[in-house]
């Protein structure tokens, strides 16, 4: 876990480089869902112009509610350069064109990594605050993330160590995600044989033959309507995981970081207490 007194003084360095470069942009534009996030946590609502579609969509982001304030983008590099913004938020592989067209008019772009560790996010966090002229508020939001992994450490831990993270269509989780750094933290691993690095698509058969204490489910569907749906819900997976062997992990908690992190430390520790009963 990163110190809070060098996070503390890491943001007021960077917030001093930044400063001694640029003044904080008052006109941010983002085109990616955790920039929307980072955005929304860490900027004034003023300094925001616009905001990705995804931004105000509950399934994929914590920030839906206070999203819903802000216009929404419509994704081409004409509109966005209309709404003169001094910052565009992108992701490092986000629409590779409309990054190209606003570079060439001079529009700065600040890339919106995937984190992959806890780590990485507080830095995210740190230098983001930093960016948008609000080191302080970077500094209280990497503490509630401390807070909250140290909340999830003193849970009660059930009898379990190993877990797979598995998707519709079979598709799990490798070690090298965010949603694997997170279950981690519960203290939870994969087990031998598990996919490593970010994953990849395993059948039903061989998911059930690594016999993992409890499968992790981002967003299990309610009823079977395809087939990425089967491998979810099949009789078998059911039948060897009924709840007490199972977590539902909202993929809206896992997927960016910033303030999504928080509420998924808060979601496990309580899904631990759940399955440690």
């Amino acid at each position: 876990m990163v110190c809070l007194r060098v996070v503390a003084i890491l943001a007021a360095v960077l917030f001093s480089v930044v400063t001694a470069h640029a003044a904080p942009p008052k006109r941010i534009v983002s085109f990616n869902l955790c920039g929307d996030q980072l955005a929304v946590a860490l900027a004034d609502p003023e300094q925001i112009v616009a905001l990705s579609p995804y931004a105000t969509d509950p399934a994929v982001s914590v920030v839906a509610d206070q999203a819903k304030r802000f216009p929404q983008l419509d994704w081409r590099a004409e509109g966005t350069l209309t709404l003169n913004p001094d910052l565009v938020l992108v992701g490092t592989d986000d629409r590779g064109t409309t990054q190209r067209m606003l570079r060439r008019f001079g529009v700065p772009n600040y890339e919106v990594q995937l984190v992959t560790d806890l780590d990485a996010a507080r830095r995210q966090i740190v230098e983001f605050a930093a960016l948008v002229g609000h080191p302080e508020r970077g500094t209280t939001l990497v503490a509630a993330l401390d807070a909250a992994e140290r909340k999830l450490a003193v849970a009660p831990r059930p009898p379990f160590r190993t877990a797979l993270i598995v998707e519709r269509n079979g598709y799990t989780q490798g070690s090298n995600s965010l949603v694997a750094a997170l279950v981690a933290k519960a203290g939870l691993h994969p087990p031998p044989g598990a996919p490593g690095g970010y994953g990849g698509y395993m059948p039903l058969e061989r998911i059930l033959m690594l016999k993992p204490d409890v499968l992790v489910l981002r967003d299990p569907p309610r009823a079977v309507t395809d087939q990425g749906a089967l491998t979810l819900l099949h009789p078998a997976v059911q039948a060897l995981y009924p709840p007490a062997r199972q977590i539902a992990l909202p993929t809206r908690l896992s997927f960016c970081g910033g303030p999504a992190l928080v509420a998924a430390l808060d979601y496990l520790a309580d899904e631990m207490t759940r399955l440690a009963r």
